[in-house]
């Protein structure tokens, strides 16, 4: 057997040990047969609530189970076969054993990696806010660059990515924009993009042709769904309604449909400017749960909590990423080390990497790997 071949046949098994130790394989099964035997109970319906959510967590465990098994089985019978073709000089089932095995390794990583999404709110839809910073002109235009990455990614994911507000640059790009970005695990792989994204380039508006330094930041938070119940007192907003601003012509918003609530008690803002004002509403208070869902999952997190206290500065010293395209091409992520010279592939939404490197860590700053050699 090829060395190559056996270097993918220990990766995927790694991967599994991986798989199993996260999803603790013993307890999984154990919980799956007391999920069973409580949907053969004929009085679980009577409360529709209760019984739809233990469907939807059986569901969850049955397909990470099942994954699992998928997984083990494939690697069996690729390794059989490949024993199988050296034993009888068939070098074409060996080869097509060995492909099989290839596409086995990356999906196994793939999974593996999900595997690590098991917060509590990491399968929810999320928001996406992005705002400039210091910079001017350059600083809008680097949040509308960041804005399509991000679009660009959640499409080839094939996420629904619809836009909530939007305030543009005086002269080009964007000062904010807020997305909704629904699908599976959406928030578990966004959580990561929160913090301040440093920009080198020869500016576009400078005659001179200098470069230039800009700073946008991306904050990320879950859309609370039915499972989370969060109150806002009503004395503690302030509603208010404003004309948004839109494209001239006959397409000018003339009424004030556009709605700004505020929460006085942590000074959060958030907008929607849809054409309907009461869909404006509904929008902009679920994103204000969403927000103050977000704060107490930060409470929880010193490390997310710390960035979210530095959210104002979107400047020198609390960026966690950078993206250098003069005078050269880099995207290289602070906390993690990992780069990549795609700077073309990053901004068109091949963020994948980065994402990855982020989510491997622990919260001490090691890798999980490195965490768990230490014990």
């Amino acid at each position: 057997m090829r060395a190559e071949t056996q270097t993918h046949i220990e990766k995927v098994r790694k991967s599994l040990v991986l798989l199993g130790q996260r999803m603790d394989l013993p307890t999984a099964k154990h919980r799956l047969e007391e999920f069973n035997a409580r949907v053969e109970d004929p009085d679980l319906w009577n409360n529709q609530e209760k019984a739809q959510k233990l469907m939807r967590d059986r569901q969850v465990l049955v397909d990470k189970l099942a994954l699992y098994d998928k997984i083990s089985q494939a690697l069996e019978e690729n390794v059989e076969l490949i024993e199988l073709g050296e034993a009888e000089g068939d070098a074409e089932v060996v080869t097509e054993a060995e492909e099989a095995l290839a596409k086995l390794v990356k999906t196994a990583a793939e999974k593996e990696l999900e595997a690590l999404l098991d917060g509590e709110a990491d399968g929810n839809d999320t928001f996406l806010e992005i705002n400039a910073g210091a910079g001017g002109t350059e600083s809008c235009d680097w949040a509308s660059m960041l804005a399509r990455m991000y679009v660009r990614w959640a499409e080839k994911r094939g996420y629904e990515v619809e836009l909530q507000s939007m305030t543009p640059g005086e002269e080009a790009g964007i000062r904010s924009a807020v997305y909704k970005i629904a699908g599976h695990n959406a928030y578990g792989w966004l959580k990561s993009e929160s913090g301040v994204h440093r920009l080198v380039r020869i500016s576009p508006y400078d005659s001179a042709a200098r470069r230039h330094t800009s700073f946008s930041s991306v904050w990320v938070y879950p859309v609370v769904d039915e499972n989370i119940e969060i109150e806002v007192n009503p004395a503690d907003i302030r509603i208010d309604t404003y004309r948004s601003s839109g494209a001239g012509g006959q397409h000018v918003n003339t009424t004030d449909s556009a709605v700004r609530i505020t929460h006085l008690p942590t000074n959060i803002v958030v907008t929607s400017s849809e054409k309907s004002q009461h869909r404006n509403r509904e929008i902009a208070m679920q994103t204000l749960k969403s927000r103050l869902y977000q704060m107490e999952l930060d409470k929880r997190n010193a490390a997310i909590n710390e960035a979210h206290e530095n959210k104002g500065d979107a400047g020198w010293g609390s960026q966690i990423r950078s993206y250098v395209l003069q005078p050269y091409q880099m995207v290289k992520d602070l906390r993690t080390g990992f780069e990549t010279s795609d700077t073309g592939g990053v901004l068109d939404g091949d963020i994948d990497g980065l994402m990855a490197s982020t989510l491997a860590m622990d919260v001490s700053g090691k890798t999980r790997a490195e965490a768990q050699a230490e014990g």
